[in-house]
């Protein structure tokens, strides 16, 4: 039973029998726009179970369409959040079947296949793989580089990521470098003080890595700086800020600052409530 029941149309479209002969024709193109924001709706809600409905049907709708683009997509999305619910299997199964279809659309090169590259070196991290996702990660920043311009936030969601992959594997000051970087770009994007925040918890647990736990100075600077963008009052308090506020809170608990990680503890758990 799903915690938030889908109404059907919810998540099926109208279709046109005449267009879905499976043996013949043109592919019929899913609503990858719609089924994302349906999806992000859905996790703003703490219903994983219900996003999971709604992408799984959409992604048999992709097969019986030959809409490999939309499969594409629908493979990224679910290795994310295969990723959050900690589904290892389910999560690599995506990942792989994602990189085929990225190779068989020609798109290894560009953007989208870049984005997946990303996707699933942040999967093989979650899972303890941090080796094998090097090889994505670079693959994946050759990519960006070249491509987005030094204000994307999908640069700085790079360098972050990557930056914790390099961590995993000893190379602390690469990772400390990507950081900062990741700081310098999501300086430049709008709303992007969560993030930044993010990166600034990261560049406290790099801090305490690198001094066995002697650099206090770096590590309350850290701690101070993503309190501050967290406070920020211009950000939209919705689901996502939720899910970050989630995301951090353990951080400042282990720091010692167990008020303000209750804190944001209670704040998702509020905004959670009312969505």
């Amino acid at each position: 039973m799903y915690g938030n029941e889908l109404e059907t149309g919810d998540y099926m479209e109208p279709r046109c029998l005449l267009c879905m002969d499976g043996d013949g024709g043109s592919p019929v193109m899913i609503p990858v726009e719609r089924v994302i924001d349906k999806e992000e709706e859905l996790l703003g809600k703490n219903d994983y179970e219900g996003a999971e409905r709604v992408l799984w049907y959409w992604y048999g709708e992709a097969v019986s369409g030959r809409d490999e683009k939309g499969r594409f997509s629908m493979c990224n999305e679910l290795m994310g959040l295969y990723r959050k619910t900690g589904k290892k299997d389910e999560a690599l199964a995506m990942a792989g079947e994602a990189l085929d279809i990225g190779e068989k659309l020609g798109i290894s090169d560009r953007v989208p296949g870049a984005t997946a590259f990303i996707n699933a070196g942040t999967v093989y991290k979650a899972f303890g793989m941090s080796a094998e996702a090097v090889e994505l990660f670079e693959k994946a920043r050759a990519i960006y580089e070249r491509d987005l311009g030094d204000s994307d936030a999908r640069l700085g969601g790079l360098y972050n990521n990557y930056a914790l992959v390099l961590a995993d594997n000893g190379d602390l000051d690469g990772a400390k470098e990507l950081f900062l970087k990741a700081l310098d770009v999501m300086k430049k994007v709008d709303q992007g003080e969560l993030e930044q925040a993010v990166t600034q918890l990261n560049l406290a647990d790099l801090a305490a890595r690198r001094s066995g736990g002697d650099d206090t100075a770096e590590i309350g600077e850290r701690l101070k700086a993503a309190e501050e963008l967290l406070e920020t009052e211009s950000l939209v308090r919705d689901g996502y800020y939720a899910f970050v506020c989630e995301k951090c809170a353990p951080s400042f608990i282990h720091y010692g600052l167990s008020d303000y990680g209750a804190e944001l503890s209670r704040r998702a758990e509020e905004i959670y409530a009312r969505s």
